[in-house]
């Protein structure tokens, strides 16, 4: 980091932290207010001035799957064809080097509707072709053998796979006590998302996909806005909170946090008003009471009993 800052000017250091969170040129030119063009010159003395090598030079190919399906190679995206051929390319990156038979890959993209025609050797053969750089062999990116089709984890940056790094590397800090670097970290695993995961790529696989990396979001949001209220911090946490308990009216955890938060700004009605909202949902939606997490955190903020809401930090 600190030979970065040594080499490249401060408008150059943008532009690599937005190439590493998967913008393209255009979208960088956008972002920044400077014009395309400067952002092609810019890459080009970010990598004269840093020394890479001609491998490096070479485009590394990279695949966002944190939003609409996305892929560059360098700066330029790449265009990966219809929906449907995207969405056999989902099945294929996050499974990577794992082979997947072609009826996997049908049951994957179409379910119980399977085409007529055998489009599954095409699409592969399509995707291959737009993913293949210069001479590189087709067999780089989408392999192939006698059980189906293989995607090579290595040859691709795919932003899940990163999501899954910084989430760990998250979990270690907190971990360790260091609630700070953990927000850190957890706010630039958020960061990677574009939107709806896979937003509309249609099929069994896909929705499965979304439905598990929109947990993963929520799951890091919740473990980033823990740290804000241990570490005392609840102005930052309560509009967060709040949205979000919108948006999962029925999750104890969020509203649990929410209640600890306002109690500990000096809104304790606020607070019991959040439990109230929380308790006419779960009964009115779906016939149950809170659990013990929220009624514990509800009976603290009653009794204005401090010890045992520090103890849920």
């Amino acid at each position: 980091m600190t030979l970065t800052r040594e080499l490249l000017t401060p408008r150059e250091r943008g532009v690599l932290r937005a190439v590493g969170r998967g913008l393209s040129a255009a979208e960088i030119a956008v972002e920044l207010s400077i014009a395309e063009v400067a952002v092609r010159n810019d890459l080009g003395r970010i990598v004269a001035r840093l020394g890479l090598d001609e491998e490096t030079r070479a485009a590394p190919l990279r695949l966002s799957v944190l939003g609409p399906l996305r892929a560059w190679r360098g700066a330029d995206p790449v265009d990966l064809g219809p929906v449907r051929q995207q969405a056999l390319l989902a099945a294929m990156a996050l499974r990577p080097d794992v082979t997947v038979s072609r009826a996997e890959l049908l049951d994957a993209v179409w379910g119980l509707e399977p085409p007529a025609a055998k489009v599954v050797p095409v699409y592969v053969y399509r995707l291959r072709r737009c993913l293949q750089a210069g001479d590189e062999s087709p067999d780089a990116v989408i392999g192939r053998d006698r059980g189906g089709y293989r995607f090579a984890g290595a040859a691709v940056q795919v932003d899940s796979a990163r999501l899954a790094e910084l989430a760990a590397e998250a979990a270690e800090v907190r971990r360790g006590g260091d609630l700070v670097a953990a927000i850190d970290k957890y706010e630039s695993a958020l960061a990677l998302f574009r939107g709806e995961p896979l937003a509309g790529l249609p099929g069994p696989f896909a929705e499965g996909e979304r439905r598990r990396l929109t947990e993963r979001r929520i799951a890091l949001s919740q473990g980033k806005l823990e740290c804000l209220v241990r570490l005392g911090r609840y102005p930052e946490a309560i509009g967060e909170l709040s949205a979000l308990t919108s948006e999962h009216p029925h999750s104890e955890p969020l509203a649990a946090l929410l209640m600890r938060a306002l109690y500990g700004s000096g809104r304790r009605a606020d607070a019991l008003g959040v439990f109230q909202r929380l308790r006419r949902r779960l009964v009115d939606d779906l016939g149950v009471e809170p659990s013990d997490l929220a009624g514990r955190v509800h009976q603290a903020v009653l009794r204005g009993d401090d010890v045992t809401l520090q103890r849920h930090r």
